[in-house]
């Protein structure tokens, strides 16, 4: 290691996820977004699943204690700057995580309260989100459900109806204290609420306060989704690496541009 440079860690955030081998949602989403977003990422696994871009087909929990010794380890090690978590697997991980994150309560923890894939496929039972809503929503710094995890959550069976915007609702203990809209993209999206959960958790791991937080993990989820492909035959998939293609385009053009043969006065190359 050069000795004339100081390296600093970057900030650190450990998600609690299941594997989603397609890589749209679940752990390697999270991965993808918390590295994308300047932050080192540690993971503990809490299922794995069998599914695609088209939905998910089984889901199979780690045991408890395999969850819990995951995180303890990594814990008596490293440092955390925050905790995300999204799919649980088990009543027996809530407990397990719920226990664990009592420990450290000036660590700011957002929950995605996977209940159900893009595709309406089940990820949790009544009993699972009984027990998120008695052992985790007291702990949590921020909860993201959407508007269907939401009505769970507060057990209403209202129904809601997709509108021309997008609109992003912060509340706190005195009521709302951010409102922010885009514009509706279209198409069907894999991962886009593990995507913003990691996000917000990645800007208050920088030091953002909450607000401020929410609002650039807001544009960086957007940006990601306007820049999503297709890979398989099921819905897209958000590009959490945007901003380095993003270079690689402009260098490519630019290198496009270098080469091109300039013409004299004439039009002679």
């Amino acid at each position: 290691m050069p000795s004339d440079r100081q390296v600093v860690t970057p900030p650190v955030v450990l998600t609690f996820a299941a594997s989603d081998p397609s890589g749209g949602a679940g752990l390697q989403a999270d991965v993808l977004t918390l590295a994308s977003m300047g932050c080192h990422p540690l993971s503990v696994m809490t299922a794995i699943t069998v599914q695609d871009t088209l939905g998910v087909e089984g889901v199979q929990a780690i045991d408890a204690d395999w969850v819990a010794d995951q995180a303890r380890c990594l814990l008596e090690d490293i440092r955390v700057d925050a905790f995300k978590i999204g799919v649980l697997g088990s009543v027996e991980n809530i407990a397990a995580i719920a226990e664990i994150v009592s420990d450290y309560p000036d660590i700011p923890l957002i929950l995605d309260p996977v209940l159900a894939s893009g595709r309406g496929d089940e990820l949790a039972t009544d009993d699972m989100t009984h027990a998120l809503r008695e052992l985790l929503l007291p702990q949590t710094t921020l909860v993201t459900p959407n508007s269907t995890e939401a009505r769970r959550l507060a057990d209403i069976e209202d129904e809601d109806e997709p509108t021309p915007q997008v609109v992003n609702t912060l509340y706190g203990k005195s009521g709302v204290e951010r409102t922010d809209t885009w514009p509706r993209l279209p198409g069907q999206y894999h991962g886009s609420g593990c995507t913003l959960a990691s996000a917000i958790a990645a800007m208050l791991a920088n030091g953002l306060d909450l607000s401020d937080a929410v609002r650039e993990a807001q544009e960086y989820t957007w940006q990601t989704l306007r820049r999503a492909f297709r890979p398989g035959m099921g819905q897209h998939i958000p590009d959490r690496l945007f901003w380095a293609r993003e270079d690689e385009e402009e260098s490519a053009a630019d290198n496009a541009s270098a080469e091109r043969p300039v013409a004299d006065a004439r039009g002679n190359h």
